[in-house]
């Protein structure tokens, strides 16, 4: 099954694991905070709209962060951006835990944010171009599934400090120790390198950096908006389940805390399972394909999973393709938009596709979190994923198939005025909007 693995290099493999390493810190610190929210409603006498709002605030910095990052990255290489936006995060989600109020931690949430946008902006093209063609797809989407371990051992960690630990005083720890990935960067610093292709487009730059707004030139501009629409959709269904998912189990299923902590494992479990088959399938039938399949199951399986009077039994068993299906096809978005965008704006067209995914489905937190007082909160859920599942499959219908691109500098494209005008190097025209299967 990684027989890929061994044909990769100590360069891809180095980048690999930092990237991987990255995420998994990256989630566990993002999911240990939805484990917060029922402790923080009640210390702080928040509402579910407050609450959502908490989330909504941190994603929406997240979508800035990444696009920052991204613009970043093309200027001054990807591996120290993503050092930088690692040091970011984890520094304020330390400050984190000092908080005393709503509004401190609104803040704080906020700072955190564009580490986590930022972080990711970075690692998803970084490990998009240093990859070989053949396992691209594989290798991103298994970095991806650090996501699915990050939110295990968020689970396993929450539920060991609600468990050991006063309600008022385990919130501060466990954000305490989401500051552990700052020790990551010692080892990027060390053994990660910027990717061949940035550097060679980088000497063959002649008229200069491309514009902040070059991802909005007519030539690309097609590109971005089907990009930003796909990652609207896996995101905003993604962000209007996972933070609401633990509230969901514990006020609507009534289960307890250690009853919670067992079925997000099994969630959590599936995620991991979809990120690697996800991962797979993207190489072996193609990046459209493959969203098509996983987002029509995640319609099927969250209609069932939220709307069905299930006993707990049925409802822990269904936990498994739930996750698997919901969160699999995240780990496909980094390899396709590393495929649709030239080098030179490669980082700030993937991470404002990503990260305007992001930053529009942040409004689904607090969107469930305002319905769910006008309806139960499971309906609510239910309302905003499965419409942005509509949107998922509608944009990967419009975009081209780009399986088996490389990624190589070319001087003159002219198919894409966006070269000739601004200086930049672009791949192949697979990524035209005009081609696809």
């Amino acid at each position: 099954m990684f027989a890929w693995y061994k044909e990769l290099s100590g360069t891809e493999r180095r980048t690999f694991w930092a990237c991987f390493t990255g995420w998994t810190m990256d989630a566990m610190d993002a999911q240990i905070f939805s484990f917060l929210i029922p402790t923080l409603m009640l210390l702080w006498s928040v509402n579910s709209a407050q609450a959502g709002f908490l989330g909504t605030a941190a994603l929406l910095a997240t979508a800035f962060g990444g696009w920052v990052s991204g613009i970043l990255a093309d200027r001054y290489g990807r591996v120290r951006i993503m050092q930088a936006a690692i040091i970011w995060f984890a520094f304020f989600t330390l400050v984190a835990g000092f908080v005393h109020s709503y509004n401190q931690m609104l803040c704080v949430r906020m700072l955190q944010g564009i580490g986590f946008g930022g972080e990711w902006g970075a690692g998803a093209v970084l490990m998009g171009e240093i990859i070989r063609p053949a396992h691209r797809g594989k290798a991103v989407g298994c970095v991806q599934s650090g996501y699915g371990i990050g939110w295990m051992l968020a689970t396993l960690v929450s539920t060991a400090g609600f468990h050991f630990l006063p309600p008022a005083y385990a919130w501060r720890v466990l954000l305490w120790i989401g500051a552990l990935p700052a020790v990551l960067v010692i080892f990027i610093q060390r053994n990660v390198q910027e990717p061949p292709v940035f550097l060679e487009m980088k000497k063959k730059q002649r008229e200069g950096q491309p514009g902040v707004f070059a991802i909005f030139h007519p030539a690309i501009l097609r590109t971005t908006i089907l990009s930003s629409l796909l990652a609207l959709g896996i995101i905003g269904a993604g962000s209007s389940m996972i933070p609401w998912l633990p509230t969901f189990l514990k006020t609507v299923r009534h289960l307890s805390i250690t009853g919670v902590g067992t079925f997000m494992m099994f969630i959590t479990t599936g995620a991991f399972l979809g990120f690697i088959g996800s991962a797979y399938l993207t190489d072996r039938v193609g990046r459209r394909y493959n969203f098509l399949f996983f987002s029509g199951m995640a319609w099927v399986t969250t209609l069932v999973y939220m709307y069905l009077p299930l006993g707990r039994t049925g409802l822990l068993l269904l936990s498994l393709p739930f996750g698997f299906f919901t969160q699999g096809s995240y780990a496909s978005l980094g390899p396709y938009f590393t495929e649709l965008f030239p080098t030179a704006i490669r980082a700030a067209g993937q991470s404002f596709s990503y990260n305007f995914g992001k930053g529009i489905g942040a409004f689904c937190v607090a969107g469930v979190g305002a319905l769910a007082r006008k309806m139960p909160l499971n309906k609510a859920i239910a309302a905003y994923a499965l419409c942005a599942y509509v949107i998922a499959i509608a944009a990967t219908l419009l975009l081209p198939e780009t399986r088996g691109l490389q990624l190589t500098s070319v001087a003159h494209d002219s198919e894409n005025s966006l070269n000739t005008a601004q200086g930049m190097s672009q791949e192949s025209p697979a990524g035209s909007p005009g081609q696809g299967t």
